[in-house]
């Protein structure tokens, strides 16, 4: 295949404004994702910039950014558009959307996500998995569940308690869309069961696209609000 990863990123973060540049450890958060895609290694990494601060602070680290239009409704929309500035002959036929919000997503997660569109030829969308980080997440609804087969197939994503004993695998918002696939998505409405839950991987799969996951050691640390960032912060020290 011939993937491109595409990073979606705006300022207007409801819970923290101005997240992509938000510093950690001296460096911009998506500058930091950035890094972390191009470590990957699985083809050319693009942010698809919702503001132009965020073009001029990748274009500053030497990274490759495009502007895409702030008033789009998700991080699907904003690919979709930036896939079709970037690349309107169709030369890329898989799509990684890595979420600008993770400064320390492992390069080897990326690459999974590409390798498992690669050799499933039944794969529509893939994405990641990881344990959960303490029984607490069992009933916490930020936390999204992943049920997923044997074979590595999803069956359902939801944000209430599974029931019944067995491990709990909470779902990592990386995905990899074979081209055709995202196209379909963005084109339906929001369904019945991505409003209920909330997640719009369900709108996915009630259109019959099959998602399929890989499983990664642990969930990489996700910024979503000021004590998030605090603890990226944190972490990154320990890497210096």
């Amino acid at each position: 295949m011939n993937p491109i990863v595409l990073i979606p990123a705006r300022m207007a973060a409801t819970r923290l404004p101005g997240k992509p540049l938000a510093d950690i450890g001296g460096v911009p958060m998506i500058v930091r994702v950035l890094r972390q895609a191009l470590a990957a290694g699985v083809g050319p990494v693009v942010v698809a910039a919702g503001d132009p601060e965020i073009v001029e602070a990748v274009e500053a680290a030497g990274g490759q950014a495009t502007p895409t239009d702030p008033d789009l409704p998700s991080g699907s929309d904003r690919i979709l558009a930036a896939l079709d500035r970037l690349d309107p002959d169709g030369r890329h036929d898989a799509v990684i959307n890595l979420q600008g919000d993770m400064p320390f997503v492992d390069p080897a997660v990326v690459r999974a996500t590409t390798r498992l569109l690669a050799g499933q030829p039944l794969c529509d969308i893939a994405t990641i998995v990881a344990p959960e980080d303490s029984p607490e997440d069992r009933a916490n609804p930020d936390v999204v569940k992943a049920v997923i087969a044997g074979n590595g197939r999803a069956l359902y994503f939801t944000r209430s308690t599974l029931y019944g004993e067995g491990p709990v695998l909470r779902h990592v918002g990386i995905y990899g869309y074979r081209r055709a696939a995202l196209r379909a998505f963005n084109a339906a409405a929001p369904s019945p069961l991505e409003r209920r839950e909330k997640l719009e991987q369900l709108r996915a799969m009630e259109l019959g696209l099959s998602i399929w996951a890989a499983p990664a050691a642990t969930a990489p640390i996700s910024v979503d609000s000021p004590a998030d960032l605090e603890r990226a912060r944190q972490y990154a020290r320990t890497l210096t």
